[in-house]
């Protein structure tokens, strides 16, 4: 059965990380955007990062410009963003498309596990997807869904 494991995604200097580097570690994976009036959730990914990074968590930002051109053009630019202006220590990774023809296959793999309300497509930035410490899927949370409020959710698989 296939995994978030089995999936390699591209750092911001474009090398091959391999997501079973992760193996063993609940997940968060969102796709992110600097300039959408959700960023403002890069402060509560943190805060949970920091509270339960030593227990095992890992959170994996994926910036994504196509809801609305909300992310800059420059990969330094949205890494800096958020390390200045959120304090991110959590890893951002490569840009990449969410949907469509050019989706990446993590997120294609993501979708497919676990669709949204109305349809699997991603509606929009932030919307965050929570992995157990075996790599599958145990829930899909909405861009609005503040990242407090699935600490209970994430508790479960510390």
């Amino acid at each position: 059965m296939t995994t978030v494991y089995d999936f390699q995604v591209k750092k911001p200097n474009g090398d091959i990380k391999p997501l079973k580097d992760y193996a063993g570690q609940p997940l968060i994976i969102v796709n992110t955007a600097s300039k959408c009036g959700l960023t403002p959730q890069f402060k509560g990914l943190q805060e949970l990062y920091e509270k339960y990074k030593d227990s095992g968590l890992e959170i994996l930002g994926f910036p994504c410009d196509q809801f609305n051109n909300q992310e800059f053009e420059n990969i330094e630019e949205t890494t800096e963003f958020c390390q200045v202006n959120y304090g991110v220590s959590f890893p951002i990774f490569a840009k990449v498309d969410v949907n469509g023809d050019n989706a990446d296959p993590l997120f294609v793999f993501l979708k497919e596990q676990k669709k949204g309300l109305l349809s699997k497509n991603i509606k929009w930035n932030f919307t965050k997807f929570l992995v157990d410490r075996n790599g599958n899927i145990v829930d899909r949370y909405a861009p609005t869904t503040e990242p407090g409020k699935i600490e209970d959710d994430l508790k479960k698989l510390l």
